[in-house]
């Protein structure tokens, strides 16, 4: 067994701009055993598609006692180093955020995902609050010996349609990165990002390695790679085109 915190330093390492991670979101442990055997370097839960495999919406509708579960079970069916998920923190106060991220890691995760916005209704919390969030789940791993990847999540872009992003959204983001990473977070995720000069500033003065997700309009990988990411994400789309062949199979079986 790969001890916690070298797989951890491990997965840091993975995060190269211009030669970034790709991340083919899991969502139990047997989707996380088939991305594993496909060859990933490492494995990433998405929310959306945990929540929906289970019965639930996204937005911390999942019980967290399941999310918890989950991962434990796919920590326990593959030797690569898992990041999570983590929604929101699953509470407000940094204190609740600080619990979340603990018991992540007690159930075997070297990385998370934390973003900035409200589970109820995706508005943005004010980046002063989410840098205290940030920073309260930086000193629970530290004081849990654990070096865990903080993936801060910005949902700035998700604020407006993909055709109104402009550099001042950019800029928005790149003010809460500063933010962040004074904060302790290891790097910026930015979903929702379409446009190649946006994705291009980004990379070039995020002080963190940028986090893109595969959405429609998306550049492919190697332009991804020319622009300067750093890691790739493909969200919940590979739990909806497993759930689209599915209902197409059962379709034509039924026929």
């Amino acid at each position: 067994m790969i001890p916690r915190n070298e797989k951890a330093r491990q997965f840091h390492s993975l995060h190269v701009r211009g030669q970034p991670l790709v991340l083919f979101n899991a969502w139990d442990a047997g989707s996380a055993r088939a991305v594993a055997d496909a060859g990933a370097r490492a494995i990433a839960t998405g929310s959306w598609s945990v929540a929906a495999a289970n019965g639930f919406a996204d937005g911390e509708q999942l019980p967290f006692a399941l999310a918890l579960d989950n991962l434990r079970r796919i920590v326990a069916a593959v030797t690569q180093p898992v990041t999570v998920d983590l929604e929101s923190g699953y509470g407000d106060a940094p204190d609740q955020v600080a619990a979340t991220v603990v018991a992540a890691l007690e159930a075997g995760a070297i990385g998370c995902n934390l973003e900035d916005s409200f589970p109820a209704d995706g508005r943005l919390r004010e980046a002063t609050d989410q840098a205290v969030r940030l920073a309260a789940a930086r000193r629970a791993a530290d004081e849990a010996g654990a070096a865990l990847f903080i993936n801060a999540r910005t949902d700035v872009f998700f604020q407006k349609p993909a055709e109104a992003h402009d550099m001042a959204m950019v800029d928005a983001a790149l003010h809460r990165a500063h933010a962040y990473a004074d904060a302790g977070a290891s790097g910026l995720f930015v979903p929702g990002v379409v446009a190649e000069p946006l994705i291009a500033r980004l990379a070039e003065a995020s002080p963190l390695p940028v986090n893109v997700m595969v959405v429609p309009g998306v550049p492919g990988r190697a332009r991804l790679a020319e622009l300067g990411v750093a890691r790739i994400s493909h969200g919940p789309g590979p739990y909806l085109g497993a759930m689209r062949w599915l209902a197409d199979a059962a379709k034509a079986a039924m026929a």
